[in-house]
């Protein structure tokens, strides 16, 4: 862990050590009495906590807030749904890489029983985005939204402002670059399209589908909605490693990577 992170109603509460944290920082950082760990309240500060004591098997330590976090990059991911095992890697990296929302939908040519996984349900999905979150050394997680169909995900994704205490910049809907990515007949290269832009965008939407890609009818309908296709190669990636690569291009041209 690269940061401990509490929620607001434990940060002031001891922690045992046989939550996953207590071992991290007993077993793994071999803290004691005195020392001192990197720290942060979920969607909020950054800091320092202080061990003052150890005993009946909990961390008793007072937190000090320094910083407002590492703010997430005003990029929103529409993922076609993928396997439940590629959801966890790919929630978790994309966290660390800072998106500020991730839309999952269904789509015409991703499998329909993947949609049934209760990984929401049951709370690994925010745990995925938890850990990236950690991984980043940050506090600010993304969110997380579903979607039946890509009409409805692309109605809810432009009709739904940025959040400006967990976001870096401003969202304004005037401008929006939307980019499909797709390597069937694309407009041009991911980074030469980010490249053309006479003025950064405040914000970017980047869509990918499920691991069969997209059908016409979901390519003319995110054209219609004003999403530029884009490739990133004629190798065909799953869809976790095309929302890895795409994230990092974009934080690239973005300049966010500096």
């Amino acid at each position: 862990m690269n940061i401990c992170l509490f929620s607001l109603e434990e940060i002031n509460q001891p922690l045992s050590i046989n939550d996953e944290r207590g071992e991290h920082i007993i077993k793994i950082l071999h803290k004691k009495e005195g020392d001192s760990f990197s720290a942060g309240i979920i969607n909020g500060m950054a800091g320092t906590a202080l061990i003052n004591k150890i005993e009946d098997k909990k961390i008793f330590f007072s937190f000090k807030p320094e910083t407002e976090g590492k703010f997430l990059y005003p990029l929103k991911m529409i993922i076609g749904f993928p396997r439940p095992i590629q959801l966890k890697r790919l929630l978790r990296d994309i966290a660390a890489l800072g998106v500020c929302e991730v839309h999952l939908t269904g789509t015409e040519l991703g499998e329909k029983s993947y949609m049934q996984s209760n990984l929401v349900e049951h709370g690994t999905a925010y745990k995925m985005l938890i850990d990236g979150t950690v991984q980043a050394a940050s506090t600010h997680v993304p969110e997380l939204f579903l979607h039946k169909t890509l009409q409805e995900c692309l109605k809810a994704v432009s009709s739904n402002p940025l959040n400006d205490d967990k976001s870096y910049g401003k969202a304004d809907s005037c401008s929006e670059l939307k980019l499909c990515l797709d390597n069937v007949n694309p407009k041009g290269a991911l980074f030469t399209v980010l490249q053309e832009q006479a003025e950064m965008p405040q914000t970017v939407i980047a869509a990918i589908g499920s691991e069969r890609g997209w059908t016409e009818k979901e390519r003319a309908l995110l054209e219609s909605a004003g999403y530029t296709r884009c490739g990133m190669g004629p190798r065909v990636m799953r869809t976790e490693t095309a929302a890895t690569v795409s994230a990092s291009i974009i934080g690239a041209a973005m300049g966010w990577l500096n």
